[in-house]
């Protein structure tokens, strides 16, 4: 019965507005609380923002750069607030993040135009190293709307035939809400989240290809989900709207059917009698 209670909470909370998913699944929570655990591990919740007391810079809070109640700042390396026994990543992959949350910076400001991103990696058991590339962009209601971007992208990394070759998992969640308040136009909010994964294997020379592939493989995947989210959301909305209002008066309408109606009408009168003059021509030649 939990197995089934899971899959129609889960299946409730992709239906529900994203930008009410902290609220919604406190009270799913409540009214479950046997699936606490489960439903805080199965579903994503919108980035929080948080300022590294060290550099001053922002950083994204998530699962994968907490421990406890502290929060690893991908800048200086260190949790707030402060534990002495916190996890942190290998001299080589801390390296090898600091490089990610330069290049994935640059990589936001070029398709966001500002925005906050950061990059955390771990190491693994099996010899890899796996990493999560987040994204957030908020509108702060300055041109009458107010949303949100928020993407999560989750790599693994298995490096295979010598460390020549490696093999990429991605698993790419995005969130996004609008929500648009004008007197012409009244109020509307609209929102939604897709989740994607890829895998591909890809050669490698030293640690940098590693980004250039994520890289490669975290813009594919996000123009393929804008894509996605803008022909399921935007157009099948835009599509609705468009059959529920019209622009144009009711008589104006009618008179429009009527024209029509007559065009429709004498297309067919003209066709039949072109039908009927090619039989007679035909009729006669022989």
């Amino acid at each position: 019965m939990s197995g089934q209670q899971l899959d129609c909470a889960l299946d409730l909370m992709r239906r529900l507005p994203p930008q009410n998913i902290e609220k919604n699944l406190s009270d799913l929570i409540d009214l479950v609380p046997d699936l606490c655990e489960d439903l805080l591990a199965s579903v994503d919740q919108p980035l929080k923002i948080s300022k590294c007391k060290k550099t001053g810079k922002d950083y994204l809070l998530c699962d994968y750069n907490r421990d406890g109640d502290s929060y690893r700042s991908p800048w200086s390396n260190e949790y707030d607030p402060p534990i002495e026994d916190g996890s942190i990543p290998s001299d080589k992959t801390r390296k090898f993040e600091v490089d990610a949350n330069f290049a994935f910076d640059m990589y936001r400001e070029q398709y966001f135009e500002g925005g906050i991103s950061s990059c955390y990696f771990w190491d693994q058991d099996n010899g890899g190293f796996a990493g999560a590339i987040l994204i957030k962009k908020t509108g702060d209601g300055s041109k009458k709307f107010r949303g949100a971007w928020d993407s999560i992208h989750v790599v693994e990394v298995q490096e295979k035939g010598a460390g020549r070759n490696a093999h990429y998992k991605l698993i790419s969640t995005v969130m996004l809400w609008l929500h648009n308040s004008r007197p012409e136009s009244g109020s509307m909010d609209l929102g939604g989240s897709l989740s994607r994964q890829a895998e591909k294997d890809a050669p490698v020379t030293d640690m940098s290809s590693h980004i250039v592939n994520i890289g490669q493989m975290v813009e594919k995947m996000e123009n393929s989900i804008r894509s996605t989210l803008d022909t399921i959301y935007f157009g099948r909305t835009r599509d609705i709207m468009n059959e529920t209002r019209s622009l144009v008066d009711l008589k104006g309408k009618e008179k429009m059917d009527k024209v029509n109606r007559q065009l429709a009408k004498a297309l067919e009168e003209k066709n039949k009698k072109t039908v009927e003059e090619a039989a007679a021509t035909a009729a006669a030649k022989k």
